[in-house]
């Protein structure tokens, strides 16, 4: 998709990154240095051979901005080129640029970020991705690209992963800030050799990958005994646990200091110091976040069977086509969320717009809770532009549509035997 909406100066993807300076290296120990020590980071590097020079590819899981710091200190002293989305431009585009950044929109399919990370293995540096390309949820890995397994095979270098522990219960997404979680753990390991990936296959690559990309931070946090003694610990998970398991109303989620509860049925939780869930009456029925998330996933993916998903509203519309900021549209526009994928209508100076992604093109997409404290929001992007779409009202959830979004793609590709053969017709239309 490539239809250019208003005319804007675009950002050029295709522009070449450069090799990290030196000063820039010095700057990310600063700013590294002192919070992998505040909360103690552990890598284990066991499985790391000390022969292992640059170039590499290195992998990392995305629980919070933390893995930055974490993944600078695994890497030290060396320097690195690091794939950073349009929106980390915003403002500090020389900055980036300087620091050996590769520029790219989240879930789109760029030939130009294939190209960048090709020049950048010319410098002989570490390269780095974070291959979920959007934060945990949950504590929890995201869905990687189908296509990992081939860049993997383009880039014909080691492979390296960096796989994180604690970043998400220190500061969730829907809840940033320092709980002072210490000590945080990661493991870096050689995932493949040079040789290993071209004598792999990409389903054999990408297999390893899915098995290498396995965590689960409140796990780990209650296999280590880690407290979070921070008293507003529960607020901003109503974003992510949207529906109720007591009444299974959706939207009537709400939270308040370490507690979660149900306006509709007026059912309770507490969110443990050790990150569990506990019902104040009644029975507990998911005492694991990831399981109540993963419940909430089993139900849409039934909608999405029963043919019965379906998510049509207003939208207020900001454009980011480059690293200048955000351009918000003075007419709302109309986002339709259904079986055959994500459609936008819109209009700007007087020019209408009709913007389609199919099913096939999305394997996931970015959401925002309360992005810079304009409400929740959809992010979807072309090769020219990344709207950010703000729906209206209150009763909906942009969980519930990333993780429709997950599962139409899963559907499309691999079909269970209980899709009923009019669900089978509409979702390969």
């Amino acid at each position: 998709m490539s239809r250019k909406v208003g005319e804007f100066d675009r950002y050029d993807m295709n522009r070449k990154p450069n090799r990290q300076r030196l000063f820039a290296l010095f700057v990310t120990w600063l700013i590294s240095f002192p919070k992998t020590f505040y909360h103690r980071a552990r890598i284990d590097k066991t499985k790391m051979p000390k022969e292992l020079k640059p170039p590499y590819f290195l992998l990392c899981n995305h629980n919070s901005f933390m893995d930055f710091k974490v993944m600078t200190k695994a890497i030290f002293p060396k320097r690195a080129n690091y794939v950073i989305a349009l929106d980390g431009y915003v403002g500090i585009k020389w900055v980036n640029q300087t620091l050996g950044g590769i520029c790219n929109r989240k879930f789109t399919r760029s030939i130009s970020l294939v190209r960048n990370l090709l020049h950048a293995r010319k410098f002989g540096d570490v390269i780095i991705l974070f291959p979920e390309a959007k934060y945990t949820l949950c504590g929890t890995p995201n869905v990687l690209p189908a296509s990992l397994g081939k860049m993997i095979r383009q880039m014909n270098i080691p492979v390296v992963s960096l796989i994180m522990h604690g970043h998400h219960i220190n500061s969730p997404f829907w809840n940033k800030g320092n709980r002072k979680v210490r000590p945080v753990e990661a493991e870096m390991k050689l995932l493949f050799t040079q040789e290993q990936t071209q004598e792999l296959s990409t389903d054999e690559i990408n297999g390893i990958l899915s098995e290498t990309f396995v965590y689960d931070d409140y796990a780990w946090q209650k296999e280590k005994g880690i407290r979070v003694k921070y008293k507003k610990r529960a607020e901003g998970l109503h974003h992510v646990l949207y529906q109720c398991p007591s009444c299974n109303t959706e939207y009537k989620m709400t939270s308040l200091g370490h507690k979660l509860s149900c306006t509709h049925c007026a059912k309770e939780w507490e969110m443990t110091e050790f990150g569990e869930m506990r019902a104040l009456s009644g029975v507990t029925e998911f005492t694991h976040i990831p399981d109540w998330y993963e419940w909430q996933r089993t139900n849409i993916r039934q909608e999405l069977i029963d043919g019965t998903y379906q998510f049509n509203r207003a939208v207020r519309i900001e454009s980011l086509p480059n690293t200048d900021g955000f351009i918000a549209f003075e007419k709302p526009g109309y986002l339709t969320h259904n079986l055959q994928g994500f459609k936008l209508e819109g209009e700007y100076n007087s020019e209408t717009f009709d913007l389609h992604w199919p099913v096939s093109s999305l394997y996931s997409c970015q959401i925002e809770f309360n992005f810079m404290g304009k409400g929740d929001c959809v992010t979807l992007s072309t090769s020219e532009d990344t709207f950010y779409l703000y729906p209206d009202g209150s009763d909906f959830s942009v969980t519930k549509i990333a993780l429709a979004v997950e599962e139409l793609y899963s559907l499309r590709l691999k079909l269970p035997n209980s899709v009923s053969a009019k669900a089978l017709q509409r979702l390969a239309t």
